[in-house]
């Protein structure tokens, strides 16, 4: 069974982060610089929350509030869902499923080791089935 390690051993090492008194402007900013949809957010080496386009938008912009002047740790999920590294695909898209996230931070007694999003399992599958149908092709034209 593929487990999360397997989707981080193909992506940047590098994880997207923000300090927490920083402002919900620089963490829009630093999203669209990264061209990612969150920013992890760390207070030294603790993680205490994850800001998302989702927060921006609903904690922000809709509550009409001046990006540049509210603090991230203001509008961030505090509340984080994670994962380790030997957990598997399909426990993952389950929990990203069931409780409504696109992103799980990966996490153990070492610290955080990334974060995969519903987009790297969604291509995981996609590369897994494409594999299984040129396997599947060369079988049936006796080419295997």
């Amino acid at each position: 069974m593929c487990t999360v390690r397997e989707i981080l051993s193909h992506k940047n090492p590098g994880v997207a982060t923000i300090g927490p008194r920083e402002s919900a402007l620089d963490a829009a900013v630093a999203m669209n610089q990264q061209k990612v949809g969150s920013l992890m957010v760390l207070d030294g080496d603790r993680v205490v929350g994850i800001i998302t386009e989702r927060d921006l938008l609903q904690r922000v912009l809709a509550e009409q509030r001046d990006a540049a002047k509210t603090s991230v740790e203001d509008v961030m999920t505090t509340e984080i869902l994670c994962c380790q590294l030997h957990t598997t695909i399909d426990e993952a898209r389950s929990v990203m499923k069931n409780r409504r996230v696109r992103h799980l931070p990966v996490v153990d007694d070492e610290g955080l080791h990334g974060v995969i999003s519903i987009g790297d399992l969604n291509a995981y599958e996609a590369h897994s089935q494409e594999v299984t149908i040129h396997v599947m092709t060369e079988y049936i034209h006796g080419r295997a």
